[in-house]
């Protein structure tokens, strides 16, 4: 391939930049003399990443790698690749802290559950390395075991919890085998609600998985039994699973942040709804992450509109870094018509190198950038590539993905609003959703590029997600074509409005102690209600509290908002104490009691003295009370006494006998 040094230079300015031949063979010298400098390298070359990490030996300074063979020199259009290559560099300079790990251990106790003998066959090839137990579903005629190597019990996985070293089952029809078992095995009496705790689970039974996104579920092996193929993969992959594991923590949880629920009422469930793995459940007034479960999707990150739950790997802001490296180099080196190409390392890596194998490899504009999951791709990260001067953004996923995607797909949704709402015309961002790189190839090049912002933005932002998000969004509207400052969203937005029927509205601000993000806020010393936009999530928690039910979400965005002052929604007369003269209440609504009381109720007759206490602040109306020697219950007559079953029997010890 040709690699353009000249190219590269022009966008990497502050780099050393040198091209070899055979750098990993031939050449070695002079990577070693490079790395006596004890700066920084990036070597754009993963083959021989292990043969370079072994030559660096325990280097301090940062050695980094970066793929330009596959994703830019092996293809048709490899000579005019040479921006991409420094976008790439760049990308790759823009490093990611470690995220925080989750430790998983597991003692090799496993569960293998089945139907027939061919679970017995697959347990003793497990048996001497682990501790094995086999459960079979409603097992046919079984020849008893001459030794006993391993348990063989019968019974129905009807629940089943947990993860890798901490699994915990419940089962039905539960039964020990007889050991008096003479031509087929014969089970005691079954019973129901047995558990089982073990560290690993095969399943081998055929029935459907025992868990959502099974895949994704850490110990849980499942393989099909009529698969011999996959059953072995299955029993080696399960040999392996015994010691200490770390993966991982790929949500950073802020609970305090949390709009789940206020008062038991339920307002914003969107991570609920998503969670493939199950992992995360309610927990008072917020949510609970289970980190040994969350397999890193992220789409409950994508949808939080909170911020409370982030992605970790990497988090928003790094991302959004890289993605600013990759465009201001690529536009400095000279390309055009950017179209920004996200894809994971298990699924995307392989495709896009066997198209550069043996197809025409990427087109020259189509800049690669490999995350841990496409489904963690939230809004953010879009606004920015745009506002960066990205003409297109190409999400690439399985033609079956392992899980639901419904969260990736409203984030494209909003997307596509709001960028339609400001000028990028055409098909913007949307997925690719094949596991052929032939066809992934195809797509690529039959995409028309639209124009991107004529002067891209160049900020560089760090904080937590809302705030990047609010961040991106402003630029992203500053060198939009068409600057609109309100634009509808659909259903689920994490930005809007409310509308409030006035009318309605009693001023009890029972929105304003649900509210979680302080969008709502009243005044110390006068009866009002206030709303900032910009600090509203959409989380529904006021419209559901609402006892008038006049408040409505109105899903948009209006960028004027982060620059507003609080408006002021509703705003009445205080009620002041006719005694003390201290606001107490809203005046109109203080007026309607009076009216519906006075002269209407026992306790405050017309032209009395009574009547007053309410319009009264709520110390008065005690004294006041007090000093009248007012008794509620006076004229009242008392209540019998209740009868208890000992009254009872002694009236019918007292009664007459016939």
């Amino acid at each position: 391939m040709s690699l353009d040094a000249t190219t590269v230079r022009k966008a990497c300015i502050s780099a050393d930049i040198s091209t070899f031949r055979h750098l990993c063979r031939a050449e070695t010298e002079q990577f070693r003399a490079a790395l006596q400098d004890g700066a920084a390298i990036t070597v754009g070359c993963t083959q021989e990443a292990p043969r370079f990490s072994e030559l660096a030996g325990e280097r301090e300074a940062p050695l980094d790698y970066v793929n330009i063979r596959e994703t830019a020199g092996w293809s048709s259009e490899g000579a005019q690749a040479g921006p991409k290559m420094a976008a790439l560099f760049a990308a790759a300079a823009e490093r990611a802290p470690d995220p925080p790990l989750v430790h998983l251990s597991s003692e090799g106790v496993i569960l293998v559950y089945g139907r027939d003998e061919s679970a017995i066959e697959a347990s003793k090839l497990l048996a001497d390395q682990l501790d094995v137990t086999v459960l079979l579903d409603k097992p046919g005629e079984l020849t008893p075991p001459s030794v006993t190597v391993f348990p063989v019990v019968k019974g129905t996985i009807r629940n089943a919890a947990g993860h890798l070293g901490a699994f915990e089952l419940t089962v039905d029809d539960y039964a020990h085998p007889l050991p008096s078992s003479r031509d087929i095995l014969v089970f005691e009496p079954s019973r129901n609600g047995a558990i089982s705790r073990c560290d690993l689970v095969l399943d081998l039974s055929g029935n459907p998985p025992l868990f959502p996104a099974h895949d994704l579920r850490d110990g849980y092996l499942r393989a099909d039994p009529k698969d011999p193929a996959s059953v072995l993969r299955a029993i080696l992959k399960a040999r392996d699973l015994v010691g200490s594991f770390e993966k991982p923590r790929y949500i950073n949880f802020t609970a305090d942040l949390c709009a789940h629920s206020r008062s038991n009422i339920v307002g914003c469930h969107r991570c609920l709804d998503l969670c493939p793995t199950g992992a995360i459940t309610p927990n008072g007034d917020h949510v609970a992450i289970d980190a040994d479960i969350c397999a890193g999707c992220g789409q409950c990150a994508t949808a939080c509109p909170t911020g409370a739950a982030a992605y970790a790997l990497p988090p928003a802001d790094v991302l959004i870094h890289k993605l600013r490296a990759m465009l201001a180099a690529y536009h400095q080196a000279g390309g055009i018509d950017a179209v920004l190409l996200l894809h994971d390392g298990d699924h995307g890596t392989p495709l896009i190198e066997a198209l550069a194998r043996h197809g025409d490899g990427l087109p020259a504009n189509v800049l690669p950038l490999a995350v841990n999951e496409v489904t963690q791709i939230g809004f953010e990260s879009i606004a920015a590539a745009f506002a960066y001067g990205a003409s297109n953004l190409r999400l690439l996923l399985r033609a079956r993905p392992r899980h639901e995607t419904g969260g990736l797909a409203k984030t494209i949704a909003l997307a596509e609003a709001i960028l339609g709402g400001l000028g990028f015309n055409g098909e913007r961002v949307s997925t690719i959703e094949t596991d052929d790189p032939d066809q992934l190839g195809a797509t690529l090049r039959a995409m028309t590029p639209a124009p991107a912002v004529q002067q891209p933005a160049t900020f560089r932002t760090v904080g937590r997600k809302r705030d990047v998000l609010h961040f991106a969004l402003q630029e992203l509207h500053r060198v939009a074509p068409v600057p609109v400052d309100i634009i509808a969203l659909p259903t689920g937005a994490p930005f809007g409005s409310l509308n409030i029927k006035l009318d309605g509205c009693t001023l009890c601000l029972s929105c304003v102690s649900v509210c979680p993000t302080g969008a709502l806020s009243d005044h110390p010393d006068r009866p009002m209600l206030r709303f900032a936009e910009d600090a509203c999530v959409q989380c529904g928690l006021c419209e559901a509290t609402c006892p008038e039910k006049v408040i409505e979400l109105v899903p948009q965005i209006d960028f004027r908002a982060a620059t507003a002052l609080t408006r002021t929604i509703k705003e009445e007369e205080p009620a002041l104490c006719i005694r003390c003269h201290k606001p107490f209440g809203v005046k109109s609504t203080i007026d309607r009691v009076a009216a519906k009381l006075e002269g209407r109720h026992w306790m405050y007759p017309n032209a009395h003295k009574r009547a007053e206490a309410i319009r009264m602040c709520a110390d008065c109306r005690v004294i006041a009370m007090s000093e009248e020697g007012f008794d509620p219950f006076a004229g009242i007559p008392e209540r019998p006494a209740p009868r208890t079953t000992d009254d009872y029997l002694r009236a019918r010890d007292q009664s007459p006998k016939n």
